[in-house]
């Protein structure tokens, strides 16, 4: 009945501290059931930003009240014991700018410079037909320091097409600072991002594609995070994984031009009977990129020409992304086997293993552990 982000010591995995948010009461069109936090959160020095449930934005003390302190503006937190946040200040996204999660509010925040970017979440209403808030911001930028509300677009407008679940991403293109925003549309967004002006945007599918309700269209939204590298953003369309499977798109788009580059910046192009539908964010390494797709299966890549080198079939759904460490791939799936490929243009499947739920995150290495989320456990595997 709640969303809540935990804080456990890296060594042991003692738990540390605490922050829980009650659903919100208007339920599942705006907070679906038995979902908790699904932001990731960015952290910066003492600091850490993350979106939850309730569509607010919170900044918090990754020491909680551990240190002793009460760290400000905000100090009328509910739980001051040993276990819980230390809140700095929260933006609540509802009330101040009207918007509207559709089913949830999962952003993962972006910090560069002095700034955290966030995609709103502002979706249809229950019927999947009407835009409740057509005018609230899709993008948003807040101060780190202070929450306060430094720009707000809303690029995508009237023409969202379901919800955005996507994440912002931030990087140089050029040796200048870019704002790669996915919109609920299906068209990616760089931005200027001090100020959120728009540079280039690039609708990633088809000039004859067509959304339907409920997925059955060929046009599909953004749900994984663009990556930006070597001037370029790589990304693949997808939509709610309750949609079902469909055709996908995966695209390498060159982010140095200006207006609409759709016709003019597409570097490469893998979809049409070749890949389907993605909730993935791709993985690069070594001049191969690895994606997977809602269906199940892992594609490795050329990185400059997007041709592929080798197909692998999980038999099961993908939600989370590849990662690439000490020259594997691993990579979970539905059934709550992780895989675990060696990385390179032949394929080897070096071995598959069940984890006792699904695993539906992505797998992340820091030095020499292996830490991997299943629907109930947490991991830390040693090399």
């Amino acid at each position: 009945d709640r969303g809540v982000m935990m804080a456990f010591q890296e060594a042991d995995g003692k738990f540390l501290w605490q922050s829980a948010h009650p659903k919100l009461p208007i339920g599942r069109v705006n907070d679906w059931p038995q979902q908790g936090i699904c932001s990731t959160p960015f952290i910066r020095g003492d600091r850490m930003y993350y979106v939850s449930n309730q569509g607010r934005i919170v900044c918090a003390d990754t020491e909680g009240f551990l240190d002793g302190e009460n760290d400000g503006p905000f100090v009328d937190e509910d739980e001051k014991s040993d276990i819980g946040v230390d809140i700095l200040w929260d933006y609540d996204m509802l009330e101040a700018l009207d918007v509207f999660p559709h089913n949830l509010a999962v952003c993962s925040p972006v910090g560069g410079g002095e700034l955290l970017f966030v995609i709103t979440a502002n979706g249809v209403d229950e019927g999947h037909v009407a835009i409740p808030s057509p005018l609230a911001p899709s993008f948003i930028a807040i101060n780190l320091k202070t929450g306060e509300l430094a720009w707000e677009k809303d690029y995508p407008g009237m023409d969202i097409l379901h919800g955005q679940w996507s994440n912002p991403s931030y990087g140089m293109v050029n040796g200048k600072p870019q704002l790669i925003c996915p919109g609920g549309d299906g068209w990616v967004y760089g931005l200027e991002p001090t100020t959120g002006e728009l540079i280039w945007k690039f609708d990633c599918n088809p000039k004859d594609a067509v959304w339907e309700l409920g997925g059955r269209g060929t046009r599909n939204a953004i749900v994984g995070t663009p990556v930006i590298y070597d001037n370029k953003v790589f990304i693949g369309v997808g939509q709610d994984p309750e949609h079902g499977e469909g055709k996908g798109h995966l695209w390498a788009i060159d982010a140095t031009g200006k207006g609409d580059v759709t016709d003019t910046h597409a570097v490469w192009h893998f979809g049409n009977e070749n890949y389907n539908r993605t909730i993935s964010t791709v993985s690069i390494h070594d001049g191969l990129l690895y994606a997977a797709d809602l269906s199940g299966f892992v594609y490795c890549l050329d990185l400059a020409k997007g041709t592929q080198y080798w197909k692998y079939d999980t038999f099961a759904a993908i939600w989370g992304s590849p990662f690439v460490a000490d020259g594997k791939v691993y990579l979970g799936d539905e059934d709550g086997d992780v895989a675990i490929m060696k990385a390179g243009k032949e394929f080897e499947l070096i071995n598959e293993i069940n984890m006792g739920s699904a695993v539906y995150t992505t797998p992340v290495a820091k030095d020499g552990v292996l830490y991997i989320g299943t629907r109930n456990t947490l991991f830390a595997i040693q090399k």
